[in-house]
Parts: C-alpha cells; sequence; structure tokens
C-alpha cells in the first residue's frame, strides 16, 4: 500500500509533463500545416 503512495504522484506527474509537452506544441503550430506534411513526404526533392 506504501508503494501507491509513491507511484500515484509519480504518474500524475508524468501525465502533466505529457499534457504540458502536448500544449507547448500545440501552441507553437507544431500541427498548423497537416496535409503539407503528407506531401512533402511523398514528394522526390
Amino acid at each position: 500500500m506504501s508503494v501507491l503512495l509513491l507511484v500515484i504522484p509519480i504518474a500524475l506527474g508524468l501525465g502533466g509533463l505529457g499534457l504540458c509537452a502536448f500544449l507547448w506544441a500545440l501552441r507553437s503550430g507544431q500541427y498548423d500545416d497537416i496535409e503539407g506534411a503528407e506531401l512533402r513526404a511523398l514528394s522526390d526533392e
């Protein structure tokens, strides 16, 4: 039972870190041009 007192805050911290990373990527424009990335991957240049 005492292990849960350690594991739960670690899991919540990692989840919060992942959420912050997602929000940072969203605000910095990483998901703005999804269709363009598909076309660039298929081009021969």
